[in-house]
């Protein structure tokens, strides 16, 4: 029985180890091809961080078990904000981009409110599901390919306007090599994590529904957590609050619109609360950055706070 212990180990060296490396590779990448690190943060680091909910919700969707999906990227983006940024926020009060927050947290924004607009009908009629279908999926991928589009447009401009530098630290491959090490050193250590722990909690006698509530949901998290913690210890604010606001949008524009493609997603109405706590949270963490451009310890504590209430919530709702 000591396996699971060691593997658990190993998952959290793997993720810590990997995040410091995706963090250091994708700054070295921004700095060669002259573009904003948040761009990275938003593109490769989030798209890298959201494997874990792409893997469960499209397996899922593929055997048939798609209403996994919602749940899993609403808690997902949820934990996010709340816990990834509020933490990282305790750590060290981080700068926000104004791109950022003028560009991408409304996409994230119009995001979670899309997801809320497919369930509130059902929710509000008393009903018990409801659905999106691979029409809705196709809407939110046409809606991240032009969300895509913009960043690219972004990244062209940042390019144009910004000098090259004298001399790189390291050069271009050996960056793309430790960001795709690092990346892949996450995916592997989150799902080491994910089955020890599964497994140690269930050795206690621990039930199945407080499992899936904590260790899975919180589990396929772990990679946003780790590598925005280690970017705001850094000091790389851009990265960390672009893995965090990037994260979000391909959690809902890609990973939950690829599992309404595949399968209609049908799942409980009542997932319209989480999308309404998203809304609220994606709001509350835009006006607090918007007051000064900044997330300040306050602010990381408040958001961490709240999670905790919504924790006892989804603890209680089962």
């Amino acid at each position: 029985m000591i396996l699971p212990y060691i593997l658990l180990i190993v998952g959290f060296v793997l993720l810590i180890k990997g995040a410091d490396l995706a963090v250091s590779g994708g700054s070295g990448v921004a700095e060669h091809f002259r573009i904003s690190p948040v761009i990275i943060g938003l593109t490769v680091i989030a798209f890298g961080t959201s494997l874990p909910e792409m893997a469960v919700s499209v397996t899922g969707s593929l055997s048939g078990q798609s209403g996994i999906a919602v749940g899993n990227v609403l808690g997902s983006n949820v934990f996010n904000l709340l816990v990834v940024g509020g933490l990282s926020a305790l750590m060290r009060p981080m700068s926000v981009d104004r791109n950022l927050l003028k560009r991408d947290m409304p996409v994230s924004l119009a995001a979670a409110v899309l997801v809320a607009i497919f369930a509130a009908p059902a929710f509000f009629r008393g009903e018990e599901v409801f659905q999106i279908g691979r029409v809705g999926g196709l809407v939110m991928l046409a809606l991240f390919a032009g969300f895509m589009a913009m960043l690219l447009a972004a990244a062209k401009k940042d390019r144009a306007e910004t000098e090259a530098p004298a001399a790189e630290t390291r050069r271009l491959w050996l960056n793309v090599v430790l960001t795709v090490c690092g990346l892949a050193a996450i995916v592997v250590g989150s799902d080491l994590v994910v089955d020890s722990a599964t497994k140690i909690a269930y050795s206690f006698g621990l039930s199945e529904t407080f499992v899936g509530l904590t260790i899975v949901s919180v589990g396929t998290s772990l990679p946003e957590l780790v590598t925005s913690l280690i970017a705001a210890k850094k000091g790389s604010n851009d990265i960390a609050l672009g893995n965090i606001i990037g994260s979000n949008i391909f959690n809902i524009l890609l990973v939950l619109a690829l599992a309404a493609a595949i399968s209609p997603v049908t799942v409980p109405s009542y997932l319209f609360i989480d999308a309404a706590l998203l809304i609220a949270v994606t709001v509350a963490t835009m006006i607090f950055c918007g007051r000064d451009q900044k997330l300040g310890r306050w602010e990381g504590l408040g958001l961490f706070l709240v999670y905790v209430v919504y924790f006892v919530y989804i603890f209680m709702r089962g």
